[in-house]
């Protein structure tokens, strides 16, 4: 084992594993509400606009389509086949990039881009071209070694030859999903993929040039054994991707009406899903991927690897980057922003985003505005999730505070993971242990404000 694998203690994942939230904002989506209004976000971008340095742009594009459905999945979608959706959809997309860009400032770089769904692959490559050419009309497109544009891609949906086309439009990083391989799983979950189409995409973008190619895997579906998913996990290394992002599966059945196809009793039992987690880290450890955190995996020489060993890796709604905070544009139905210190939400439900636009207003419709504590506390966090530690003399010089008087209380919450070895409290520095990477996520909820209100409330999926 290396000095930095990450350890796999049954007993505590057991003890530690509790509803939470992932933290890629805080405060969490649950604090976003009505109350902020398009003006609230218009004097965001107005403050932004005005530092003395201002941040780089990154934009998510949501496209909620599908043609088929995956019984698993609890995203905003919307299953069709009438591919005229996507022309009515991308008009209103272009739209949208039209107000947002009046907002901001011409000489500030667009060096990220995400698209998700959904399938964002559901758009044919003449309107991803589209996409891509009203956004390069609009906004100062990055162009350089910075550029980090990446999309989704439903591997039963494209060709090799476009994949090939895909990094032509601007596009240098791929995320294909998978789930797993087992033809029993996908039957299940109604998603049927060869191994074969896999592979081929990932050779594709390899010979395209692509910088980096992830594979996405969920654990805890349905029919899934340890037998089973370790072949699936065979399968992917042998592909070697750059990054694995293996997710757990959280059953909500009562709330995600997909999951109601999902048969009962193919549900394994509470215990395989810790096997399978077990399994998992174990097996891409072995192969040689570096633990990230929270899900993710890559390869040494991975951008997110060297980005975590250097101190610059970075968290926002998207996962891990490798990129200095960006103000984030969410564009599309449901989608999120954040711009200085404002979260915004786009209108959930497509009728309401459509009429915004044909307001020619921007389709907001609930955010949130951090305050003082809010913005403290985010610093917190977002150092325990990037970077395993929080260094108390940073927080202190950022935010003009005692660390250890103004958060005694959290830091007296601790004591059981001090106990339990997960952390350690230096006199400095609060440090997560290799077996307490795993936990992150109950660590940071000792500095959030809100966990008491939001738990009562039942909104998050477990910890592990």
């Amino acid at each position: 084992m290396k000095p930095d694998d990450l350890t796999f203690d049954r007993a505590l994942v057991e003890k530690y594993d509790r509803p939470g939230p992932r933290y890629t904002s805080y405060p969490t989506a649950p604090r976003f509400n009505a109350a902020f209004a398009l003006d609230d976000y218009r004097d965001a971008v107005r403050r932004s606009n005005a530092d003395a340095s201002p941040k780089p742009l990154s934009v998510y594009i949501h496209i909620p389509f599908c043609k088929s459905l995956c019984y698993y999945c609890a995203c905003n979608k919307i299953i069709t086949n009438k591919t005229d959706k996507a022309v009515e959809y991308l008009d209103y997309l272009k739209r949208e990039i039209a107000l947002q860009a009046e907002l901001f400032d011409a000489n500030r770089k667009l060096t990220q881009l995400h698209l998700g769904g959904g399938t964002p692959t559901y758009l044919t490559n003449d309107q991803l071209a589209e996409l891509m050419n009203a956004l390069d009309e609009a906004f100062t497109l990055e162009r350089g070694e910075k550029r980090e544009f990446s999309l989704e891609v439903d591997p039963r949906t494209v060709s090799a030859r476009q994949i090939h086309e895909l990094h032509g439009l601007g596009f240098n990083r791929l995320s294909l999903g998978v789930q797993d391989f087992d033809p029993d799983v996908q039957q299940a979950v109604n998603r049927l993929q060869s191994e074969q189409q896999t592979l081929e995409l990932i050779e594709a973008a390899r010979e395209a040039g692509f910088d980096s190619v992830s594979v996405d895997l969920i654990y805890g579906l349905p029919l899934q054994t340890v037998e089973s998913f370790a072949t699936t996990l065979d399968k992917v290394v042998s592909m070697r991707p750059d990054r694995v992002a293996a997710y757990s599966y959280a059953h909500l059945p009562e709330t995600f009406r997909a999951q109601r196809l999902i048969r009962p009793e193919d549900m394994p039992p509470p215990e395989r899903k810790l096997e399978l987690l077990e399994l998992t880290i174990h097996h891409l450890q072995a192969a040689g991927y570096v633990y990230i955190g929270m899900d993710h995996f890559a390869l040494p020489d991975d951008e997110l690897t060297r980005a975590r060993d250097n101190g610059t890796l970075q968290r926002n709604f998207q996962g891990y980057s490798t990129h200095a905070d960006c103000d984030l544009i969410g564009l599309g139905v449901s989608a999120i922003g954040k711009v200085g210190d404002t979260y915004s939400q786009n209108a959930k439900v497509l009728s309401e985003y459509y009429a915004r636009l044909d307001e020619d207003q921007l389709p907001i419709q609930r955010g949130y505005r951090l305050n003082d504590d809010d913005q403290l506390r985010r610093d917190v966090i977002h150092q325990l999730m990037c970077h395993g530690r929080v260094d108390f003399a940073d927080i202190e010089a950022a935010h003009d505070i005692r660390f250890r008087d103004y958060f005694a209380d959290a830091l007296a919450s601790l004591d059981e993971l001090v106990a339990d070895r997960l952390i350690s409290l230096e006199k400095d520095a609060l440090v997560l242990h290799s077996q307490g990477r795993l936990m992150m996520r109950n660590v940071a909820m000792a500095f959030d404000a809100y966990i008491a209100a939001d738990s009562r409330e039942k909104r998050f999926s477990r910890t592990v």
